[in-house]
Formats: C-alpha cells, structure tokens, sequence
C-alpha cells in the first residue's frame, strides 16, 4: 500500500517520464521512441524529501510523491557461483557413414 509523502500537483505531459530523483526533487525526462533517443533529465519540482531505505518514491496519478515498501524476496543466490566449475558431459558425436554409390 502506497503512503502520500508530498503533495505536490504536477500536471504531466504525454512522451514525458517523471520520477522522483536523488536529491528527493520531481524531474522529468522526455522517453526513447523508436529510432529517437530520450533527453536529459530536468526537474520539475523542487521538494527535497528525504529518503528512506527500502521504500520506493514515485509520482502517483495525482501528480504528488507517494512511497511504498519494497519488496524483497525471490530465490537466494549461492555465495560459492564464483568458484564454481561447469562439469558438462560431453557427448561424443556418431559419425554416420556414408556409404559409397
């Protein structure tokens, strides 16, 4: 469940991507399409919110930061993948023989 952090009513603008950026400021940045590249980002709003680990901040359909609790989980990974060895059976191909017309 998302919590309102800042109300802020940013009006957004369509080919636009707004979030949230490290210095706790909305920033917007215009979003590849096809064969165009996407511009630099450009703040919007200055709010300056300070953030908290584990929780993701964004802009909600109203146009004001909202945060919600990341989730974590998933499989675990294996602290020894570094050092592991790939042992794959090689398979022997059959040659098949031809025979002669």
């Amino acid at each position: 469940m998302a919590q309102k952090v800042a109300k802020v009513g940013i009006k957004r603008e369509a080919g636009y991507l707004y979030f949230v950026d490290k210095n706790g400021d909305v920033s917007c940045a215009k979003m590849a399409r096809g064969g165009s590249k996407g511009g630099s980002p450009k703040k919007v709003a200055k709010v300056g919110i300070k953030k908290e680990k584990g929780y993701l901040y964004f802009v909600d359909k109203n146009g004001d930061i909202s945060s919600a609790k990341m989730v974590r989980g998933g499989k675990a990974k294996k602290k020894s993948s570094a050092k592991k060895t790939s042992k794959r059976k090689t398979s022997k191909k059959k040659t098949a023989k031809k025979k002669k017309r």
